[in-house]
């Protein structure tokens, strides 16, 4: 029989819930001040404590931290008639199961109570897996997959030279992650690896970013600058979003291919580098290169070695060992302890359709860890998540053209975050620069205006 200790200083409210609960099968106790019920929950260890914020020899808050510090295995949920912001924030940051305002609604009270004994169970059910005494390896690729296996065995054969690599994959899949490792088993992983993303600069800018600039070298150029070439060394130098890049630069960028030379912006005297190219893009530059967009002859200069990354959906085999190894990650920067699953959670995560590919995945761990509010996620979590992530069902493709639907994505997703655009890029897994881009391309503006 579970067991229930209702703390609060109104008899009616004490008399009414003890006697629905006693009804529905539940031990129940009760308590009209913070002491007593305290020694009741000493003696008693109960199930599931409503605890009331205002009480007459103390605050609830208070008795919650006192609660909690006995670290037993209670639900508390809080129940108050003052709705305030502050306590409502410290009750759920102190571990509060839940917090419901008065008048009580019995049937909330009630569902508060089964969600609450459902989580204990599952807690109890579920083997919790051992706690971590080290941080995570960050640059780590996890897969077992046959297409990830060629991969890696792609990665090995780079290891001994600084041959160019492209690599091809949507938003989301691990692209930069497959560069990083890819230097540091490099024989030069101790020289700097070095990030230019080229959809993230003004297109003013990008020459000076890439080869630097002398003092003097055009309006605002006070003092000399290093561009990311010289900054990468002997090392390596990763274009993200290559396909972004400028034709004009794109010129420029393929004379300092064949030459291993640049010239700084206002300099006089060429530079020399020797560190190693790898680009990444979701775009398909074969056919920008079909349609003008992208210059020939830098493709086949950059595509020496090709990486395809496939999507997460055609690798559901690996989701298992992605969420293990999120799990560990998350929790260990977070500092929380939710590495468990309920039954059924897997085969839910197999199930989806991951248009965010593997970042996506992380991104629906890292909020079911923060919502969880025992030591394991539970299938209903995942699966609100997973919906209010995509609500929106897009339009057939047999009555839209790909841009008109891009283009209701985005209008769609910047209304429903208030067009937060940091949070839209998030959501939508591309850049802020590239989210500005594509408002400013398709003409979106906030409804109503």
């Amino acid at each position: 029989m579970h067991k229930i200790l209702i703390i609060d200083d109104k008899h009616a409210i004490l008399e009414s819930l003890d006697m629905f609960f006693t009804e529905k099968g539940y031990r129940v106790y009760t308590a009209d001040c913070g002491a007593a019920g305290l020694a009741l929950f000493s003696h008693h260890e109960p199930d599931v404590v409503i605890l009331d914020i205002r009480l007459p020899d103390t605050h609830g808050i208070a008795l919650l931290e006192k609660i909690q510090a006995l670290e037993k295995s209670s639900k508390v949920i809080m129940i108050t008639a003052f709705q305030d912001m502050e306590t409502t924030i410290q009750a759920m940051k102190l571990g509060a199961y839940d917090y419901i305002h008065k008048p009580l609604d019995v049937d909330k009270i009630e569902q508060a109570v089964e969600r609450a004994l459902y989580t204990l169970k599952i807690d109890q059910e579920t083997p919790l897996v051992s706690e971590i005494t080290q941080p995570p390896n960050p640059e780590v690729i996890i897969g077992k997959s046959d297409r990830m296996r060629h991969i890696f065995k792609t990665i090995g054969l780079l290891s001994q030279n600084r041959a160019p690599v492209l690599i091809q994959g949507e938003t989301g899949t691990g692209k930069e992650l497959i560069a990083r490792v890819i230097h540091r088993n490099s024989l030069f992983a101790m020289e700097p690896f070095i990030t230019f993303d080229c959809s993230a600069v003004v297109e003013t800018l990008v020459e000076s970013e890439l080869f630097g600039h002398e003092k003097g070298a055009f309006t605002g150029a006070t003092q000399s600058k290093e561009g990311k070439i010289e900054l990468a060394g002997n090392g390596t130098l990763f274009l993200d979003e290559i396909g972004e890049l400028p034709l004009v630069m794109q010129r420029k960028f393929l004379g300092f291919l064949q030459r291993s030379q640049y010239d700084r912006v206002g300099g006089k005297h060429p530079l020399t580098s020797r560190c190693r190219i790898i680009a990444a893009t979701n775009r398909d530059l074969a056919e920008m290169v079909n349609n003008g967009l992208f210059r020939q002859d830098l493709f086949y200069r950059l595509k020496v070695v090709m990486i395809h990354v496939p999507l997460l959906a055609d690798r559901r085999s690996d989701i298992a060992d992605l969420v293990s190894h999120f799990l560990r990650k998350i929790n260990w920067e977070l500092g929380t302890e939710t590495f468990s699953l309920e039954k059924g959670v897997l085969d839910r995560l197999r199930s989806h359709t991951w248009p965010g590919n593997v970042r996506e995945l992380e991104n629906v761990l890292v909020e079911a860890v923060v919502r969880a509010r025992g030591k394991v996620i539970l299938v209903d979590e995942i699966e609100n998540i997973l919906s209010s992530n995509h609500a929106i069902t897009p339009a057939p493709l047999t009555n839209y053209s790909l841009p008109h639907m891009e283009k209701q994505h985005i209008r769609t997703t910047l209304d429903r975050l208030s067009w937060n655009r940091s949070e839209t890029a998030r959501t939508l897994g591309i850049s802020l620069p590239t989210l500005r881009k594509k408002i400013r391309k398709y003409g979106i503006a906030p409804s109503g205006r």
